[in-house]
C-alpha cells in the first residue's frame, strides 16, 4: 500500500518529470477565505458538555461515512486541543462537534474555533476533554439547524491509528529556505535561550508516513545550525533540483542525546511532528522598502490604530501573526484588507513561541521586503524632530530606512523605548492610545528593531527585540532626539490584566508563575495574581509626554468632528 500523499489546494498542478516525492492532488472544495467568513461566527468560549449518548464501538469502515472527519493530527494544550485536519474537508453548511469517549459514554461539544493554518490544513480548536475521557478527540458533521440537538454517531471510533501529541514536544513547523537548506520549528528542545547550539546532534528526517516510527519511506540529512528552537538542515540531494517539490513533505527532527554521568552513553530520539514543509512563492514584483511583522493574542481593537498610523510613517506591508485569538481580529483584519491596507493574518497556534514566530516571519518577508520591523502592537514609533520642526513627518520611517539599504555593513537599526503607564485613565481611552496616554516613566527601557531579512544569521536567532545578523554586519542605534518608540506598556487595568493570561515569549515566564519577580519583564510591584494593585491608574508616571498626542491629533484628526480615523464612528 503506498504511503499517504499530501493534499494541494490546485487540482490542476502536476509533477514532471517523476520524482519520488510525487504528490496528488484533490478538487478544491472550500476556499479558505470563503471558510473564514462561515466558521468566524461559531467560535464558542464557553466550555460545557450538554449533549451525550452511549454507544458500542463497531467495527465498520468510518472513515467512508460523509458524517466523519479525518483528523491528521491531534496536539494537546493547557487550555485547547488542536486538529489538523485536511483542508479539502469542509463543505458550505458544515458544522463540527468534537467528539469525547471513555469507552462506555459519547460526549460531544460544539468546536471552539474553525481556522485555516496552511495550504495543506485547517485548524479545529476543541475543549480539553472531561476528566477520564480520552485524548483521542474526533470531529463529526452537524448540519442540523438546533446546536443543542443530540448528534447521531455512526462511529465513534473514527481514527483507528490517531495521533494525538503532547504540545511540551512537538516539531510544529518547517519552511524552506533558498534551494538547499530547510528551517525546522521544534517544541521542548529545551536548547540555551540566546545562543547557538551544537548542530552536529541534530538530523532531519523527510518522508511519508510515521516519521517517528521506522515504517514509510523516508530520507535523513544532517542539521547545520540550532539555535533555541531552531535547527536548519540540508534537503534531501534528490529535492534540490527541484525544491518546490518539497512543498508538503513531513518533516522532524532525529536528536542525538548523550548522558555524561559514571558510565556515559549517546541515545537517538525522534521528536513526534506535524509538521509539513512550506514552500514561499516566488515574488517577481519589486520589493516593498518598509514592512512589519507582530504577533498578536487578542488585541483586535488595537489593530486598526496601529496598522493606519504606520502606514502614513511607510509600512507597506503587515505581518500579523495571531495567536489564538477569539476576539474580532479576523473582522479587523477584513475591514483593514477593504480599506487596501497590504495586511495578512498568519494562524500560528503555538503557544510561547515568539522567538520562533518572527525567525518564521523573518523567513517569510525575506521574498517580499527590503526591511522589516519587528514591534508589538502598543508600541509606536514618534519622530519628536521631524513634529518639532513643524514637519508632517509623513514616510519618515521608510525614508529612515531607506538611508540605510545600499549599506555595506548595517543590517538592523535600533530604536529605544519610553514605557508609558495608565495616566490616570481607569478604561481604554477612546481616542487610542497614542492621544490617552500621555505619562511615562523618565529613562527608556529596551529597544526594537528593524532588519534586513536577507542578511540574519542562518541560526536565524533573536531575542525578540533584536536579531543576530551575519558575520560582517552590525547594528544602528538611531538617536533618541531623532526617534523613539513610545510602549504604551502599562495599559488601563482592564486592558493590562490579560497579559495575565500568558506571555508569548518563549522564555519570559508567565506572570502566575512564582519566579523571577525582579525581571524588567514584569509590571514593578505586581504579583502573580490579576488583582489591581492600588493607585494603578497612576503609576509609571514620571514625565507627562505629549509629543506624540499632539503629533497624531494635528495630522490625523477630521477637521469638522474631530474624529480619528480608528475611532468608532460616533461622537464622543
Amino acid at each position: 500500500m503506498s504511503p499517504p500523499a499530501a493534499i494541494l489546494r490546485n487540482s490542476t498542478e502536476r509533477v514532471d518529470p517523476p520524482h519520488p516525492f510525487v504528490l496528488e492532488t484533490y478538487p478544491k472544495v472550500f476556499s479558505p477565505r470563503a471558510l473564514r467568513h462561515r466558521f468566524s461566527s461559531i467560535t464558542i468560549r464557553t466550555v460545557s458538555f450538554p449533549l451525550h449518548q452511549s454507544s458500542s464501538a463497531t467495527s465498520s469502515s468510518p472513515d467512508n461515512h460523509p458524517n466523519n472527519i479525518r483528523v491528521d493530527d491531534r496536539i494537546v494544550f493547557p487550555d485547547q486541543v488542536v486538529l489538523l485536519i485536511p483542508l479539502n474537508t469542509l463543505h458550505q453548511n458544515d458544522k463540527l462537534h468534537c467528539v469525547y469517549t471513555d469507552n462506555q459514554t459519547i460526549l460531544t461539544q460544539s468546536a471552539l474555533s474553525i481556522d485555516e493554518y496552511d495550504e495543506f490544513r485547517l485548524i479545529v480548536r476543541c475543549p480539553l476533554p472531561p476528566l477520564n475521557y480520552s485524548t483521542s478527540v474526533n470531529l463529526i458533521r452537524h448540519r442540523s439547524s438546533n446546536n443543542n440537538a443530540v448528534v447521531e454517531l455512526i462511529n465513534p471510533n473514527v481514527n483507528v491509528n490517531v495521533n494525538v501529541y503532547s504540545w511540551e514536544k512537538l516539531v510544529y513547523a518547517a519552511t524552506l529556505d533558498g534551494n538547499d537548506t530547510v528551517v525546522v520549528f521544534a517544541k521542548g528542545l529545551n536548547l540555551r535561550p540566546h545562543r547557538e547550539s551544537d548542530p552536529s546532534y541534530y538530523k532531519c528526517r523527510f518522508g511519508l508516513g510515521n516519521l517517528d516510527k521506522d515504517d514509510g519511506f523516508w530520507l535523513t540529512t544532517d542539521g547545520i545550525t540550532a539555535a533555541q528552537e531552531v535547527v536548519r538542515c540540508l534537503l534531501p540531494k534528490s529535492m534540490r533540483k527541484y525544491p518546490d517539490r518539497a512543498r508538503g513533505i513531513r518533516v522532524t527532527l532525529v536528536h542525538t542525546i548523550t548522558r555524561y554521568r559514571r558510565d556515559s552513553f549517546m541515545y537517538t530520539e525522534v521528536m513526534p511532528s506535524v509538521a509539513r514543509i512550506a514552500v514561499s512563492k516566488r515574488n517577481e514584483k519589486k520589493k516593498y522598502e518598509l514592512c512589519a511583522c507582530t504577533m498578536l493574542w487578542n488585541q483586535a481593537t488595537s489593530l486598526k490604530e496601529w496598522v493606519t498610523y504606520h502606514s502614513w510613517l511607510g509600512v507597506e506591508r503587515w505581518f500579523i501573526y495571531d495567536n489564538n485569538s477569539d476576539d474580532a481580529i479576523i473582522e479587523s483584519v477584513e475591514d483593514l484588507e477593504s480599506k487596501n491596507y497590504n495586511v495578512t493574518r498568519h494562524t500560528w497556534p503555538w503557544i510561547k513561541t515568539q522567538e520562533a514566530g518572527f525567525s518564521h516571519c523573518a523567513l517569510r518577508a525575506r521574498e517580499e521586503c527590503n526591511w522589516v520591523g519587528f514591534f508589538d502592537v502598543d508600541e509606536f514609533f514618534y519622530f519628536p524632530h521631524d513634529h518639532q520642526q513643524g514637519l508632517s513627518g509623513r514616510n519618515s520611517l521608510k525614508s529612515l530606512v531607506a538611508n540605510y539599504s545600499d549599506s555595506a555593513t548595517i543590517a538592523e537599526i535600533r530604536t529605544s523605548c519610553h514605557s508609558f503607564g495608565p495616566s490616570g485613565l481607569s478604561s481604554h481611552p477612546t481616542q487610542g492610545v497614542t492621544v490617552g496616554y500621555t505619562c511615562r516613566l523618565q529613562s527608556p527601557e529596551r529597544h526594537k528593531s528593524i532588519i534586513r531579512p536577507d542578511l540574519l544569521d542562518a541560526t536565524l536567532l533573536n531575542v525578540v527585540h533584536h536579531f543576530h545578523v551575519k558575520p560582517g554586519y552590525t547594528y544602528w542605534n538611531v538617536i533618541e532626539s531623532s526617534a523613539i518608540i513610545n510602549h504604551y506598556k502599562y495599559q488601563a487595568w482592564e486592558t493590562f490584566r490579560a497579559k495575565f493570561y500568558r506571555r508569548v515569549a518563549t522564555y519570559v515566564v508567565d506572570w502566575q508563575e512564582d519566579q523571577n519577580k525582579g525581571s524588567k519583564d514584569r509590571a514593578p510591584g505586581l504579583g502573580t495574581e490579576a488583582i489591581e494593585p492600588q493607585n494603578w491608574k497612576r503609576q509609571f508616571c514620571e514625565v507627562w509626554d505629549t509629543g506624540l498626542r499632539d503629533y497624531v491629533l494635528a495630522n490625523f484628526a477630521d477637521p469638522s468632528t474631530g474624529l480619528l480615523p480608528w475611532e468608532l464612528n460616533t461622537k464622543r
